[in-house]
């Protein structure tokens, strides 16, 4: 297999697994996941709103986790690790899918848009966009867009700063597409730099009462005229 086609499979079993993960963890809040090669295995680590659902009743859930992670999606040796989202407010993932619950459950496409922008914001997010796309108030299909804040839409920063998440909301007009993108606090961006003071100022100058009565003393004194050595 060339590099190029390995590149390939790759990303397609990537996707396969966080279709499978999303898909079976639904319940338990779904934030997202991170695959790492190691010396001993493969590292998957599970981002989730209730981690105790994925681990499940002893630990019965993760164990069929990673069973079909190696079985059906070939990865070696995996270890399956879950941690706690933080904020589930800052994870696109988790903030998609509770728009696209909103939607099936009947909520206006307009207020549930402005609704995830408000509660991303609200956490302390630099920028938040929202896409919802389909069906939305008659038989043609459209899109509407919601934003604020700062958001990166090319270059590298789109990539390592902003964090995407995607879902879907079932309706009986057809399926409506969701995307959310969340710029996290504290990500450095490129474009923004802060002017910094000088390291180092000029010194102050500093009166003393000390000084002043010893240039007192010296203009009192009476000159002394200079003798000359033989």
């Amino acid at each position: 297999m060339t590099i190029e086609k390995k590149f390939v499979a790759d990303g397609v079993r990537k996707v396969r697994v966080e279709q499978y993960l999303n898909k079976e963890l639904k319940r338990a809040g779904y934030g997202g996941m991170d695959i790492v090669r190691t010396p001993v295995g493969t590292q998957v680590t599970i981002f989730a709103e209730k981690p105790g659902i994925v681990i499940g009743k002893g630990g019965k859930l993760v164990r069929q986790l990673t069973t079909d992670l190696s079985n059906v999606y070939g990865i070696d040796a995996p270890q399956v690790e879950v941690q706690q989202v933080a904020n589930p407010n800052l994870n696109a993932q988790i903030m998609a899918e509770r728009l696209a619950n909103a939607l099936e459950r009947g909520w206006y496409f307009r207020k549930a848009g402005t609704s995830v922008i408000r509660r991303v914001m609200d956490s302390g997010a630099l920028g938040c966009e929202v896409i919802i796309a389909g069906k939305l108030t008659g038989a043609r299909a459209r899109v509407q867009k919601f934003v604020e804040g700062y958001i990166k839409h090319s270059g590298e920063p789109a990539e390592s700063v902003v964090e995407t998440g995607y879902a879907t909301a079932v309706k009986k007009l057809g399926i409506i597409g969701v995307q959310v993108k969340i710029v996290p606090p504290g990500a450095v961006l490129p474009d923004h730099f802060e002017i910094r003071a000088d390291a180092n100022p000029a010194p102050a100058r500093v009166e003393t009462d000390v000084f002043d009565d010893f240039d007192a003393e010296l203009a009192a004194e009476p000159d002394v005229p200079e003798q000359e050595v033989q």
